[in-house]
């Protein structure tokens, strides 16, 4: 059989007054209750939201909206619309002249840049390959940008999808 006891708490109080204004929150002399009994929650977000898909569908890749790139040599823009993106990719490399390669991939806010992943390779002769994989979650707010550099003999190659605007409503691919 469930036990019932009363729960007072000023934190909950102001998370159901936030959540629930149309309620009233709660009102003098009622006291919120608990129960240990298990009651099923359903959860309609998604389908209330306007999607249909599962949350880990949201983030594949289609071919309307993948932002593809590949940059060799040269610092690039990726990405300057507001948002969350998924960014996939690889960073490689064959020289035979040795020396040291660089990739970095930024944010900028309009004025600076930060890096928020890279890869220095130190060459050697006679011939020098390399791999690596990134798979980050960026977030750019109105004035940012990602961008993408490469020295001479590095290929970043990957692409970037829109998972969700900045109020966190997720995409469809």
């Amino acid at each position: 059989m469930a036990e019932e006891f009363v729960i007072k708490s000023q934190q909950i109080e102001d998370k159901i007054n936030q959540l629930l204004p149309s309620q009233g929150g709660f009102q003098a002399g009622v006291d919120f209750s608990a129960s240990t009994m298990v009651i099923p929650i359903v959860d309609l977000t998604e389908t209330a939201e306007g999607s249909s898909l599962r949350q880990d569908l949201q983030t594949s890749i289609s071919h309307n909206t993948a932002t593809v790139f590949n940059i060799n040599a040269t610092t690039t823009t990726i990405l300057t619309t507001t948002g969350y993106f998924s960014v996939v990719g690889s960073i490689s490399g064959v020289t035979s002249t040795g020396g040291t390669e660089v990739a970095k991939l930024f944010l900028n806010d309009g004025a600076t840049d930060k890096q928020i992943y890279g890869a220095s390779f130190k060459l050697t002769n006679p011939v020098t390959t390399f791999l690596d994989d990134f798979n980050l979650v960026i977030k750019l707010d109105a004035g940012d940008s990602f961008k993408i550099e490469a020295s001479n003999d590095v290929n970043v190659i990957g692409y970037a999808r829109q998972i969700a605007d900045l109020s966190g409503n997720l995409q469809n691919p």
